[in-house]
């Protein structure tokens, strides 16, 4: 929210300099995230009046002008501006004056010189030429009783401050200057400007008929007729010069007066164009298939979730968001129907975000807005509209449907002290909440407050804690070192860090990635096979509607991206959260019932193995080459890896990752389908895991080194073309050495490409290197012969291999 400082002290001037009051607001839970001046640093700037104005002698586009700039004589001023024209005041800029810095951050300085052969004895200015605004179309055309030779910062009362507010959303009744006042004088003690608003007398007795069909949607409606108002009459440049100062433009007359009472006293209203109106008015739900076409020129469509203003023919507006263009004010309108009511927030809120646009309104409404005020703000605008553009008044209109239930909220003082973290009184407490306007009613230790209307933020007992240690002051509380001992929290060992895993996958070449967890619907369906995903009732965007349980389709979409950028070589991962459906999920302070939220880690591997370089042929990175990096990351846990299927992977080179008899992930090549569907040149490894099971390791234990050397043994055994290495290596761990086995390798594979003797074509034959060693002696020929046909015999009984002889 932004505002001019000298608006803000109409309503309560404290003793206080700009910045000191906006460190008050901050403290005081309004923080000021801006302060800017209203204009930049000039100097010698006055008001001068064109006395007369000639054509240049020798330019088509310049004119000589005669300028009255109190200074005793006319200045000879050439100027190109079009409107410069006799009897106008302007800013003119005399000869010495220095004009807001220009585009090299340098004041421009006017000097006496020549423009085309003529004098210019100054420089007449627009309104962009001093930084006021964009507008560069004239000069700035100033008002007619502006007094000549007055400086320029006073007539336009340029030495002024533009704060603007960052609100949380708990201070809707700060939405407003006079909020803002309010809340200035329960922290400074300065009086408040209380306001009056005396009934305006009606002339007239018409009356619009207004029927409220949904109080869940309305709690109070009030409006009254305006006749014979002149909609072209200007808005008066105070009225503009505060409007524009809040960040709004003029528009006409009655828009900027019903925009000024908004930002005056945070109330939203809207004025119809009487004569627009089909019979009554009906303030509803909307029904489907009904349609509006709104101010900002968009139609919208509305159903029975949102609030309308109806004519007896069609939708008028969009209840406490915007109006329909079709009743909108126009110069060609003579009555208007003023109209503000009280629209309950939980009506309001989301319409907006529906529609895709926010309004003050909107903003305003949906958090809530004083209702017991509507008929005190009409009066205000009604006589705005008097005063700027004539008119009579009719006799006002209220109706009370159903008020917002106001329940008194206690609090107890000695919980406050507790809260809080200092002593405060029962006498503290009362005088905080009391220059807040909320009166408190004293019984022992408790005090017992009434909301008032404008205050839709108290309903707990920490809400008035809130309240009475920001009056009090937060810098008041003092600083005490903690009383409890401070033990530091260490991890596990068993157990290590996500920032240690993502150190070791950056040690492997990986880059990290971090993307929404919002996904299109077909990714889910195509590359996890979820044909019911978790759905969005209000996406950010159309494709991304779901929530993804499975980080694969997120890292596809960032290989894409790099490699329309021309990327040759990618490793990327994510670590993040996935969305699935479970029926045994209770809703938690960290749980949504129905839903599971695992964290899993998945990377993507695109390109050649290795970066380039010159000692060997470069080879593009396949199964093998994730399968490693996998087994590096679960280091020094052993996984198995079994041949699976999953649907965004290969059917032949896809394996899923079992660790403890679980199984934690997978492992594959992106099938071909969507390798062709992605456009890919080749297809990409992608491994998916769950994170929990990661992050977990086993302690190493220490052992002494073996006094006595081991043995190795090279064996080929042959085994049917189907049998799986894992499956040979299980047999050759579960043969009974008796503790002697420490290690067996593949170091070869021989398959015969036509028939060799002892060796069928259905047959391969396999060199496995043994290891055998012993704590307690030397092994002897006999332990390790013996043990060799251990291991033989379980890989004959298992797999039916043989020793290939």
């Amino acid at each position: 929210m932004q505002f001019p400082e000298s608006w803000l002290r109409e309503f309560c001037n404290p003793p206080l300099t700009t910045q000191q009051l906006a460190d008050t607001l901050t403290m005081g839970g309004l923080e000021v995230e801006e302060l800017r001046p209203v204009a930049p640093p000039f100097t010698r700037i006055v008001v001068g009046e064109i006395r007369e104005a000639a054509q240049h002698p020798g330019a088509d586009r310049l004119r000589v002008c005669q300028v009255d700039a109190g200074q005793g004589a006319l200045l000879n001023i050439v100027c190109g501006a079009p409107n410069a024209r006799v009897g106008i005041k302007v800013p003119c800029a005399l000869v010495g004056a220095e004009l807001p810095p220009g585009e090299d951050g340098k004041p421009f300085q006017i000097k006496l010189g020549k423009l085309r052969g003529v004098e210019s004895q100054g420089m007449l200015c627009s309104a962009r030429e001093l930084k006021l605004s964009e507008d560069h179309a004239g000069l700035l055309e100033l008002a007619a009783d502006a007094p000549v030779g007055s400086d320029i910062r006073e007539v336009l009362k340029l030495d002024d401050t533009l704060f603007t507010l960052k609100l949380t959303p708990n201070l809707a009744h700060a939405l407003s200057v006079y909020g803002v006042a309010r809340e200035l004088s329960a922290l400074t003690g300065t009086p408040l400007k209380l306001t009056e608003f005396p009934p305006v007398p009606p002339v007239h007795d018409a009356r619009l008929k207004v029927k409220v069909s949904a109080p869940d949607l309305c709690g109070r409606f009030s409006g009254r007729i305006v006749r014979n108002v002149d909609t072209t009459a200007k808005t008066p440049q105070w009225m503009v010069d505060r409007l524009e100062r809040c960040g709004q433009r003029s528009v006409t007359a009655l828009v900027d007066i019903s925009n000024y009472v908004m930002f005056e006293f945070g109330r939203p209203s809207h004025i119809f164009d009487y004569d627009k109106i089909h019979g009554g008015l009906d303030v509803r739900w909307g029904r489907p298939g009904e349609q509006l076409k709104l101010l900002n020129g968009s139609t919208v469509a509305v159903d029975e979730t949102v609030g309308v203003i109806a004519d007896d023919r069609q939708v008028e507006s969009l209840a406490g968001i915007m109006g329909g263009e079709a009743t909108a004010v126009s110069h060609d309108t003579r009555n208007v129907y003023v109209e503000a009511a009280f629209w309950w927030p939980r009506a309001v809120q989301g319409r907006s975000r529906r529609y895709n646009f926010s309004t003050d309104a909107g903003h305003r409404f949906e958090r809530g807005v004083d209702p017991s005020q509507t008929v005190a703000h009409i009066e205000r605008i009604t006589r705005l509209i008097l005063e700027i553009c004539g008119g009579e008044a009719g006799p006002m209109d209220d109706q009370l449907i159903k008020l917002p239930e106001q329940k008194p909220v206690s609090l107890r003082v000695a919980r406050a002290a507790k809260v809080i973290g200092m002593p405060v009184t029962q006498e503290q407490c009362a005088d905080a909440l009391a220059r807040l306007g909320l009166p408190a009613t004293a019984v022992t230790g408790v005090l017992t407050v009434k909301p008032p209307p404008w205050r839709f933020d108290l309903t707990i007992e920490e809400d008035l804690i809130e309240e009475v240690v920001r009056i009090i002051g937060y810098n008041q509380l003092p600083t005490v070192p903690p009383l409890a001992p401070i033990t530091a929290r260490l991890p596990p060992e068993a157990r290590r860090s996500r920032f240690a895993v993502r150190r070791l996958l950056a040690g492997l070449g990986y880059q990290e990635t971090i993307n929404f967890s919002f996904v299109e619907e077909s990714w889910e369906r195509d590359l996890a096979g979820n044909a019911e995903p978790i759905r969005l009732l209000n996406p950010i965007a159309s494709q991304m509607g779901v929530m993804r349980s499975s980080l694969l389709g997120s890292l596809l979409q960032v290989l894409k991206f790099n490699l329309d950028r021309k990327a040759e070589r990618v490793r990327v991962f994510e670590m993040g959260r996935v969305f699935l459906r479970d029926d045994a999920v209770a809703t938690t302070d960290s749980t949504v019932r129905g839903i599971r939220q695992p964290m899993r880690l998945a990377g993507l591997a695109y390109g050649d193995a290795d970066a380039m370089q010159w000692a060997r042929k470069s080879a593009g990175v396949d199964f093998f080459d994730m399968k490693g990096d996998v087994e590096a990351m679960l280091s020094p846990l052993r996984a198995q890896f079994k041949a699976s299927g999953h649907p965004a992977l290969h059917p032949g080179r896809c394996a899923s990752i079992w660790l403890d008899g679980r199984d934690i992930g997978v492992v594959g090549e992106l099938h071909p389908r969507w390798r062709q569907s992605w456009e890919l040149a080749q297809a990409p490894m992608l491994f998916e895991l769950d994170l929990e099971t990661i992050v977990q390791r086993e302690v190493p234990a220490f052992e002494p080194v073996p006094k006595f050397q081991p043995v190795q043994r090279d064996i080929a055994v042959i085994v049917s073309d189907e049998i799986k290495h894992d499956a040979v290596m299980q047999a050759i761990q579960a043969a009974g050495t008796g503790g002697l086995l420490r290690d067996a390798f593949l170091f070869d594979v021989y398959k015969p490409k036509q028939p060799v003797p002892g060796l069928a074509l259905h047959e391969k034959s396999l060199a496995v290197r043994l290891t055998l060693g012993s704590r307690e002696a030397t092994l002897t020929d006999d332990q390790i012969d013996a043990a060799v046909k251990a291991v033989v015999d379980s890989i004959a009984g298992r797999l039916g291999g043989r020793l290939r002889g």
